[in-house]
């Protein structure tokens, strides 16, 4: 029969710390300190450490516990995160030391990525440093929410209340003001052991937890069982003629008989079991666990799918903004590809945007074309493939990710859906049963009679660019020489087609696919389709030209009709901007919800540099080049 405590043992949790801040004020001494507090030295490893220092003609050094290598201790520099286990009351610690040199932050980002909590360490001589701010913003970007601040070597500064009352005022403004609130903050000296594991008598006015007491009073690791299910696909095993999908469930609860989506794929199925090695199945398991699963279909299902319960599925998009730590020693520029590693997926990823630049000493947003090493920035990526994913406010550990260039760690970040839609509804086919019928008169039969191909014209643009009255023009120009041809304009087709739908990111991108597939039946009937979008996303335009292509694989022509927001604010046809400007409207583009310009459009045609013949006579002269047939 198994004894209480080793029953208790298998119950405890595995809770991961990471240790950060600037370089010298502490953080290796500290967990040094806490291991020898705890009693999980090594045998040995003390008296080791005290000969050490005792043949170096100094004191006890309590950093060299975690200095891997010779050099470190030459050079006084932590260069890799170290791993190492310890047990409080509660809890089974993974702490990991992460390097406080500029230099390795990239270490520090694969240390941070994965810790539940952070101690954020803090010299009571030196105060708030810029590598403290910089390591506490790289704390929020990553998602560690729970953080306890670490006010180091208090001995030096007499174990000042008032000083300690400095730094809490410093340390906490910067961290409300980045959206962290600090668990605990704890004035300690590591190198004599104060408030470690014990209360000090040194600091008779902290009524606050050690450091043990706090590292117990973080939440637990276990993601409450109300949030959405997600879990990664790591592998898929086959053994005893069994398909068993193995992976860490990052939130929620999965029980057997669950009806379950994987995304991108939308494949769905049943669950028939959960299995751990080496035990009887579960009958649930949580956020947390790593478990085996098996369904009662069979299913083709890889790596990287992310498995949700049906009803509450992650988004599914091949664009998204990104609030991004940038660790690489060239710049990250607009058009540069990456590699793009989010929970068990990898895609390759291009930059398309950079909003802003982010200082982190004083918060302050500027614009700017490149992300230098060690800046901040808001960027938008967009991906070859539609990527599963959950905005980071709303899940956290599926809404971050880090990118690599040549296999090397380059940056971490957030993601954020603000401006772009849900991709799903537009990804989904729920119709069945449903048959092509063919024509009996071809498209050569009405291409003979038309003279000329049918086609799309996909005329994209800000609003105010001239879209509508350049479109209105071209048509009336390419009716008088006998062409088919026909415009579709947004106002028009959102009075009657689209009536039912509004201005959020997924309703745009639902009038834009009805509007392409309705392009493409005129294009089909021998028309030349013109349409006057705005149409801001690039995945809507491609798939309006996906729709365009089904019929002939040269029919969609994307057209920009170009001019820059000032000159489309000062003309404001139908007072739009000035309304958006006002707060009148929400989700303006341009104003308050993004527009990306064609990449590699057909023709470009610029309505700031030519008057309205010039730019007709272009598009006309384009149109007698592409679709005339002699």
């Amino acid at each position: 029969m198994q004894d209480s405590s080793s029953s208790l043992d298998m119950l405890r949790e595995t809770f991961k710390i990471v240790v950060v801040g600037h370089v010298d004020h502490g953080k290796s001494t500290l967990i040094g300190r806490l291991l020898y507090d705890t009693d999980s030295l090594p045998t040995g490893k003390f008296e080791e450490l005290k000969a050490i220092c005792d043949r170096r003609g100094m004191a006890l050094e309590w950093s060299f516990v975690l200095d891997a290598f010779q050099a470190e201790r030459d050079q006084a520099v932590t260069i890799d995160t170290t791993q190492i286990w310890f047990k409080t009351p509660k809890r089974d610690v993974v702490i990991i030391d992460a390097p406080g040199h500029r230099e390795f932050l990239k270490n520090m980002v694969s240390g941070a990525a994965s810790a539940d909590a952070a101690l954020l360490v803090v010299d009571a001589e030196e105060g708030v440093r810029e590598q403290t701010r910089r390591h506490g913003y790289l704390l929020h970007l990553l998602g560690v929410k729970q953080v306890a601040v670490v006010i180091n070597k208090m001995d030096l500064v007499d174990h000042s209340e008032d000083r300690y009352g400095e730094i809490v005022r410093d340390v906490t403004a910067y961290l409300h003001g980045i959206g962290v609130e600090p668990s605990f903050i704890v004035p300690i000296s590591a190198r004599e052991g104060d408030n470690i594991a014990k209360k000090s008598t040194s600091t008779p006015w902290y009524k606050g937890p050690t450091i043990l007491e706090a590292l117990d009073r973080f939440h637990s690791v276990t993601v409450p069982s109300e949030q959405a299910l997600r879990m990664p696909v790591q592998d898929v095993y086959h053994f005893d003629q069994r398909r068993i999908l193995v992976g860490r469930i990052e939130a929620g609860v999965l029980r057997p008989g669950d009806e379950i989506l994987f995304s991108p794929s939308n494949k769905t199925a049943r669950v028939k079991s959960l299995d751990i090695w080496d035990a009887p199945p579960l009958m649930e398991a949580h956020a947390g666990q790593s478990i085996g699963l098996t369904l009662e279909e069979q299913l083709f299902v890889e790596r990287g799918e992310m498995i949700s319960h049906v009803e509450d599925p992650p988004v599914l998009s091949t664009v998204f903004r990104a609030r991004l730590f940038w660790l690489g020693h060239k710049p990250l520029e607009v058009g540069k590809r990456y590699t793009l590693k989010l929970a068990t997926k990898t895609a390759n990823v291009t930059v398309v945007g950079i909003d802003t630049l982010i200082d982190t000493d004083s918060l302050a947003h500027r614009p700017g074309t490149k992300l230098e090493r060690n800046m901040i920035g808001e960027v938008v990526l967009r991906a070859r493939e539609v990527l599963a994913f959950d905005e980071h406010v709303s899940l956290d550990k599926t809404g971050r990710f880090v990118l690599l260039e040549d296999y090397d760690l380059v940056g971490g970040g957030l993601i954020s859906m603000e401006g772009y839609p849900d991709q799903r509804q537009s990804l989904t086919v729920r119709s069945t049963n449903v048959y092509s019928v063919e024509h009996t008169i071809t498209r050569e039969n009405r291409v003979v009679r038309n003279g000329h191909k049918g086609g799309v014209l996909w005329f994209t643009g800000l609003s105010g660019a001239g879209k509508s009255t350049l479109a209105m023009e071209v048509e009336k120009h390419l009716f008088q020489k006998g062409h088919q041809v026909y415009v579709l304009d947004g106002d028009n087709v959102r009075a009657g087609l689209n009536a039912n739908l509004g201005f959020s990111p997924e309703e745009r991108t639902e009038n834009i696919r009805r509007v392409g597939e309705v392009a493409a039946l005129f294009a089909d009937a021998g028309f030349i389709c013109i349409t006057a979008f705005i149409s801001p996303y690039q995945a809507d335009r491609d798939r309006a030209r996906g729709a365009a292509n089904r019929i002939d694989s040269d029919a969609f022509h994307e057209i920009h009709v170009s001019a820059d927001l000032n000159t489309c604010e000062r003309r404001d046809p139908k007072g739009l901007y000035k309304k958006a400007r006002a707060g009148e409207i929400l989700d303006f583009t341009g104003v308050s919800a993004p527009y990306e310009a064609p990449a590699t459009p057909e023709l470009v045609v610029d309505t700031d540099a030519k008057d309205l013949a010039s730019c007709v006579e272009q598009v006309v002269d384009y149109i007698d080049r592409t679709f005339r047939v002699e």
